[in-house]
């Protein structure tokens, strides 16, 4: 194990609990299902589906569900690439400007 796998690791092993998990589910649930239902209203509640957001939100989405389903890819590029740290707080961010 390289020093880098060590540290993404020892930085993951806090979040790896059940309630923040269950959330990361949800949260990229809501989104899905959102983006699904009213696409054009969900949309203009966030600003628009422009070439930073969609991305991001596809990517925060499928981030949360491979963290929220336990799956730890096995490569550490992998692991850095589909990192919680990053995906649950642009799923926040992004449900926030939906419902305030």
């Amino acid at each position: 194990m390289s020093n880098i796998e060590r540290a993404i690791k020892a930085v993951h092993a806090p979040l790896m609990k059940l309630p923040l998990k269950l959330l990361a589910i949800a949260m990229a649930v809501a989104v899905a299902g959102l983006v699904m239902w009213e696409p054009h209203q969900f949309a203009e509640a966030i600003g628009g589906f422009n070439p930073v957001i969609a991305p991001l939100m596809i990517w925060a989405t499928c981030s949360a569900m491979v963290f929220g389903m336990s799956f730890v890819p096995h490569r550490w590029h992998w692991q850095l690439f589909f990192s919680p740290i990053i995906a649950l707080p642009i799923l926040i961010y992004i449900l926030g400007l939906y419902f305030l």
